[in-house]
């Protein structure tokens, strides 16, 4: 029992970070009701500005703030040269859009910062808490709870804003209606550069954490894929779905590797590893089949 205990939590812990790069894509869709195929590559991007600022010569606390200022010029420039021009255009033209920019920073990173793989240190060890480990016997990781208090407080600010602020309202406004927004005197296009700025710092973070696990390197695009099943759990218009869903992909994950293959060995032979790589997808596939909209998300009810 502890030992399963002990895998739920790691698995708890990584889904937080899975629910990092999922509150990319749940701001860029409450404000512009389109799924930005990007997040990932802005993940990889704003990861590789740090590294490359240090490379120049730059201390770590200086890199940080400068890639932030460049996510906020992709931002702004996002805002101004792609969503600008399709205004009340149909959600797939912004969603083809979206892929569009993707292949562009993923192309534009590596040729303003170097394309090798780097490390990021944020001087916090993987490695367990030996208090914890003593007492209760199950294995932290100081790095796991570190990135989980980032991502808890990010939440929380994040929530705050949305629920609280006026500009807040008016991005939910905006998601809901472009046009309606618009003839209340909302400034659609300012709206739209504040999330995405909002979506980079976002990235920065992720990237950040991601990167220093994992090393800066292309691969970070990808984990716009591992934050997918999270969104189809968690809902794509709510932030604390991005957590619980991160949090219930995170820990079955984990759990699947661990008892599933064996149980499958015994029923069919053969070797069944590999689980934790494909599992989140079966699962948000059934769930899709029982509520389509997500735990959190908003119900759709057609009328005839």
């Amino acid at each position: 029992m502890q030992f399963f205990f002990e895998v739920a939590l790691s698995g708890l812990l990584s889904g937080l970070m899975y629910s990092l790069v999922a509150l990319g894509f749940v701001l860029i869709y409450k404000a512009s009701g389109v799924f930005n195929f990007a997040q990932g590559a802005m993940v990889y991007f704003a990861a590789l500005a740090v590294v490359g600022l240090m490379d120049k010569g730059m201390p770590m606390w200086a890199a940080v703030i400068g890639a932030f200022a460049v996510m906020i010029l992709v931002g702004l420039a996002t805002e101004r040269f792609v969503l600008r021009k399709l205004v009340n255009q149909p959600p797939i033209t912004l969603f083809m859009a979206t892929i569009g920019l993707a292949f562009f920073l993923e192309g534009l990173g590596p040729l303003l910062f170097g394309s090798e793989v780097r490390p990021i240190d944020l001087g916090i060890v993987d490695e367990p808490i030996m208090s914890v480990m003593d007492s209760i016997g199950i294995g932290i990781s100081k790095f796991d709870l570190f990135a989980s208090g980032m991502v808890v407080a990010l939440v929380a600010v994040l929530a705050l804003f949305f629920q609280k602020t006026k500009v807040g309202r008016a991005l939910r406004a905006v998601a809901d209606d472009h046009q309606a927004a618009l003839s209340l005197g909302i400034p659609l296009q300012h709206i739209w550069a504040v999330v995405w700025g909002v979506a980079g710092f976002v990235a920065l973070v992720a990237g950040l954490l991601w990167g220093s696990r994992n090393g800066v390197q292309f691969a970070l695009t990808m984990t716009a894929l591992k934050a997918l099943p999270v969104l189809i759990l968690g809902g794509f218009t709510s932030i604390p779905g991005a957590i619980v869903g991160g949090l219930i992909i995170g820990a079955s994950e984990k759990l699947a590797e661990i008892y599933i293959p064996p149980v499958m060995q015994d029923a069919f032979g053969g070797n069944f590893g590999g689980i934790e790589g494909w599992f989140p997808y079966v699962f948000a596939l059934l769930f899709l089949l029982v509520r389509p909209e997500g735990l959190f998300g908003e119900r759709h009810i057609d009328r005839v």
